[in-house]
Order: C-alpha cells, then structure tokens, then sequence
C-alpha cells in the first residue's frame, strides 16, 4: 500500500470541462501540468540527444556509498533549461523510462524556483533495474525552508509555491565501461490541489459501456509471499496494478525472467515486479515513478500525472488505455470495495452503461475475484478529494498507440 502524502493548498480554479450537451460542467477542479522534457534542449556534460538522451562520454567520476558498499562511477548529465509552470505549485512529481542495463543507473533531480529565487537540487530517484551495483532508491530527508521530498514528490513549504523548475538527469556506469545508459523519456508533473473534503461527480466522457480486456491478478493471493519485498503480497497494490496493466499490453516478464519464483506461486509475474519496483529507503513497492520506470523495462511509455476528474479518465479508456489510479478512504466511503486504506492503487478497465467505474482491484481474495464496479460520485470523491491522492493516475501504453488529446482549454496533463 503507498501512503499518500499530499499538500493541502486552499487555492481553487474555476474552470470548464467538456461535457455533453445539457450536462452540468464542473465547476472546481486542480491546477496540472505534465511536461515532457526535450533533450534537444539544455546543457550537456558527456551526455547526447537523439533517440532519447544517452551517455557518450565520462563527464567526470563520484565515489557513492549504499548497502551494497561503496564504489566509483563515471558520469554524465543532462540539465534542462528552466521551465514555466504557468500557475503557483505545490508539488513536483518526475518521472522516466530509460534502458539502464548492469553496471549502470542513473539519478533524476529537480529544483525549483519560487519568490526568493531557485531552491536546491532535490533527488527524485535513483534508479537501476540490476541489484548488484546500487540499491534503487528514493532518498529521504532532503527537507529545507524551501522544500521537502516525500518518496517521490518535491513538496513545496507553506507560502513558497513553485513558479518553475529545472529538470536533471545523471546517468553513471562504471569507469571504462563500454555500456550505454540510456534515457528515453521523462516528464515533470507540476499541480495545486484544492483543498476540498469532497468532490462533485463529474460529466460522462464517452466511455460508458466500454470494459477493456485486461488481465485480472489479486496481490492478496501473494499474502506472505517474499516479504523482504515491502511484506509481502498484501502490500504489492501498485506492482499488481502495473503488471495487469503490462498484461493487457502483452508486455510482461518472461517465463526465463521469473524462474526464480516458487514454483506454487500462482502469478510469478506479480512478484517479480515488486522486486524491480522495490524502494529500499521507502522500503515498499509502491513508488510512483518506479513503477512506470518498471514499465519502461519493457520498451514502454510510462509517466506519473494527475487527471481532474472521470471525464477526462473516460478519454483514456476509449483511446484502449487503461489507468492506474491512486486513492485513500475509510471502510464503508467505497461501496462495494469492503476495506478502508491509507493508499491504495488499482487499474481501472472501463465504465458501465449508467458511468460506474469498472475496476481491476487487486485487494481482492482471487483473480476470480479482482472486478469490481464501483459508484462513480464515491469513486471519484475518494480518487481525486485533497486528503487522498488528488487524482494521481500512471498513464502506461506502447510508444506507437497514440494518446488522446488532452482537455481543451486547459494545460496539458499527459
């Protein structure tokens, strides 16, 4: 389960969404933007753009020191030119795919401006897909006057919302070595979530009546299974989310891949992703962009936004892209669900004819047992309400199925 952490801002924006005709639009929703780094832009030290950003020539050497021991890597970096956000921030999310292969990994920094001027770098990640050369991490205990990280998130102090940001990527491997890291994409996700107890329904998308075909897998039937991994399956919600996600695009671990596992483990697919999604600082498997990084190890496209309301999740769903959402509520906010969580996150598949939400749940006892329809006013005020994640979506499809557009006349959210 991920523990949501979320900063309350009592900044709203009254927009539109659109909405059929005779609908009721929304008249509350949050300040989001994702934008997506271009690496023909920036500064270079060894680094190089083209088919992505990759590591052509050692920048310089650092000695880094984990569980694993202390060794040096050469290195070299990329930083982004100083981006606008266009509203007052509260919170950063990076995200990534890249081909890091053994005796390579590479760290995501930002750092943003705000009135007094440009804060700190701030780590995002450290990111590798090997285990043996540095422990994948998220890096606690960054916090200033300026701003604090949160697992994954660059959150903003009281009264110094974020303006802009740079974006920096370092890609290390070790000295001498042929091997070539390699980022393939990255984005920044920039938001201000209202503060709101509760959350009007929204308009329907044109998406009801659609289910998509995706794989069904329970993380409740890995209860004890590995627990070295964040306990166990009965906290993997998010590598279980990911991996039926992979499923559908037929885009998951190999048989070789996942020999390792017991061979009485119904899914081995779903333990191997909370092994290569594991945070050893945050000691669970429930890191955000780790995930979506996770799906880049399968040439996938994978970023961390938030989405303002079911309208626009239903925009996905017909475009055939499944979403992984990210939610928190009591027992009982959630009919249907039979549990209350401090964080949890589940694929959602579609809609009913009526606008329900159809979800791939993977609290459940069996595969058998993972869908669920749930109300769409009580799904989406548990989804998107500031004390839980405040629409925090990953967004997973193939480089060549093309994205929708995006809702008009507001920024950019994936």
């Amino acid at each position: 389960m991920r523990a949501l952490t979320v900063f309350l801002s009592s900044l709203l924006l009254a927009t539109t969404l659109s909405a059929p005709a005779g609908a009721k639009p929304l008249a509350l929703t949050s300040d989001v933007v994702f934008q997506r780094a271009d690496f023909a832009t920036g500064t270079y030290e060894g680094t190089t753009a083209g088919d992505g950003l990759s590591f052509a020539t050692a920048a310089g050497t650092v000695s880094y020191t984990d569980a694993l021991g202390t060794r040096t890597w050469e290195y070299a970096r990329w930083t982004g030119p100083e981006r606008a956000i266009g509203f007052d921030a509260t919170e950063l999310i990076a995200s990534w795919t890249a081909d890091v292969p053994p005796g390579s990994w590479m760290q995501v920094e930002a750092r943003a401006r705000n009135a007094e001027g440009l804060t700190k770098w701030f780590s995002l990640g450290r990111w590798a897909y090997a285990e043996g050369d540095i422990r994948r991490t998220s890096v606690p205990g960054q916090g200033d006057a300026d701003a604090n990280v949160s697992v994954d998130t660059l959150v903003a102090a009281a009264g110094k919302p974020v303006t802009a940001y740079q974006l920096r990527l370092t890609l290390y491997r070790a000295p001498g070595s042929a091997v070539t890291p390699r980022v393939r994409t990255s984005g920044v996700m920039a938001s201000n979530v209202p503060d709101r107890k509760t959350v009007p329904v929204s308009p329907g998308g044109g998406a009801w009546g659609t289910e998509l075909a995706v794989p069904r897998r329970s993380q409740n039937a890995h209860q004890g299974h590995y627990p070295e991994w964040d306990g166990g399956g009965e906290a993997w919600c998010s590598p279980t989310s990911t991996t039926m996600v992979l499923g559908y695009w037929d885009r998951w671990p190999s048989a070789q891949d996942t020999a390792w596992v017991a061979p009485s483990d119904p899914n081995p697919e779903v333990d191997y992703a909370a092994r290569y999604t594991y945070d050893h600082a945050y000691q669970g498997a429930g890191n955000w962009p780790f995930n979506t990084a996770y799906a880049g190890r399968y040439g996938m496209d994978g970023f961390v936004t938030r989405l303002r309301s079911l309208t626009e999740l239903e925009q996905l769903i017909k475009a055939g892209i499944p979403v992984i959402t990210s939610q928190s509520f009591k027992k009982g906010e959630l009919p249907g669900a039979g549990y209350g969580t401090n964080g949890h996150l589940m694929a959602i598949v579609g809609f009913t004819s009526s606008g329900d939400v159809i979800a791939n749940d993977p609290a459940s006892s069996s595969n058998a047992a993972v869908r669920h329809v749930y109300p769409r006013a009580d799904f989406e005020n548990v989804w998107l309400r500031s004390s839980s994640s405040g629409g925090v979506t990953y967004i997973i499809h193939p480089p060549g199925h093309e994205l929708p557009a995006t809702t008009p006349g507001l920024p950019a959210n994936w």
